[in-house]
C-alpha cells in the first residue's frame, strides 16, 4: 500500500476508522491484531501500534484486559438545551431547558468558599484570593449523569446575604438571575464560550467516560452593569451529548 505523504500510522488509522464507520468492523468486534495489521497494510509494528492509539484516544475501540482491543459501541448523540429563556416561574433553568427537551433533568450539588485563584478573579474582575463561593454540580437525565458544572461567586456581592447559598434558602435553586434580583442585582448581560478538550480524570469518571474522551467546556459568566456576579465551568461529554442553543431574536 502507498502513504503518500500523510505519516503512515495516521493513513492506517483512517482505513480502520471508516471501517468501524460503515459497519464493516461493528461494534463489540475485535480489531485486527497488530500483525495482522502490520501483515495487511505493509507497515511496522511501530505504525501499527500508533495506529490503534489513535483509534483508542478517539473513543472508537477500548482494550479489554488479556483480551485484546475491541470495537466500542458508538452512542447516537442528543441534545442538551441552553437558551437565553428566563424561566418566570422559579424552576432551576437547567430543568425547565431540559424539560423542554422532554428529558428528566434533576441535579446534585454541594457549596464551599474558597479563595478566587488567579483565572477565577480575572473572569470575575476581582483580585486573586478574594472570597468566592464554589459550587460543584452534577446533572443527570434519568439517572445517567450528562453535566458537570462548577461555578464561583463573589462573597462581595452575595455574602451575608439570604442567596449566598446558590442551593439553599428560599431561592435554592432558582438560577442565578432570580437569586441576584432577590438582592436588587439586575442581571442583564451573559456570556458564554464553547470550547473542546481532554477530559480531566475525575471528570471522565463522573462522567462515566474512558481516558483520551473529550468534554465540550462551556465557560459562562453572568453580569450586572458590567459587573460580573457569577462565572461557571460547564462540563459535557462530546461523544454522547451536542448543545443546542434557543436564543430569542430581540
Amino acid at each position: 500500500m502507498t502513504f503518500g505523504e500523510q505519516p503512515a500510522y495516521l493513513r492506517v488509522a483512517s482505513d480502520l476508522r471508516e471501517k468501524i464507520v460503515n459497519g464493516a468492523l461493528p461494534p463489540h468486534t475485535r480489531l485486527p491484531s497488530q500483525a495482522r495489521i502490520r501483515e495487511e497494510y505493509g507497515v511496522s509494528d511501530t505504525v501499527a501500534l500508533e495506529a490503534r492509539k489513535v483509534l483508542m484516544a478517539e473513543g472508537l475501540v477500548e482494550g479489554r484486559s488479556g483480551s485484546g482491543t475491541y470495537v466500542r459501541e458508538r452512542p447516537v448523540p442528543r441534545r442538551i438545551a441552553r437558551s437565553g429563556y428566563r424561566p418566570e416561574t422559579g424552576v432551576n433553568p437547567f430543568r425547565q431547558e431540559q424539560t423542554a427537551e422532554g428529558a428528566r433533568g434533576t441535579w446534585e450539588s454541594r457549596s464551599e468558599q474558597e479563595g478566587a485563584s488567579p483565572e477565577i478573579a480575572e473572569r470575575l474582575g476581582i483580585e486573586p484570593g478574594d472570597r468566592v463561593m464554589r459550587t460543584h454540580y452534577v446533572f443527570r437525565e434519568a439517572g445517567e449523569p450528562i453535566m458537570l458544572s462548577t461555578s464561583w461567586e463573589p462573597l462581595a456581592v452575595t455574602g451575608r446575604t439570604p442567596v449566598m447559598l446558590p442551593e439553599e434558602g428560599p431561592l435554592g435553586g432558582c438560577g442565578v438571575v432570580d437569586r441576584m434580583a432577590a438582592i436588587d442585582v439586575v442581571v442583564d448581560n451573559v456570556a458564554e464560550e464553547v470550547g473542546a478538550r481532554p477530559g480531566l480524570a475525575e471528570e471522565l469518571l463522573a462522567l462515566g467516560g474512558v481516558p483520551g474522551h473529550v468534554v465540550i467546556v462551556i465557560g459562562r459568566t453572568y453580569y450586572a452593569s458590567g459587573r460580573a456576579v457569577e462565572t461557571a465551568d460547564v462540563v459535557v461529554p462530546a461523544d454522547r451529548y451536542r448543545i443546542a442553543y434557543h436564543l430569542p431574536v430581540r
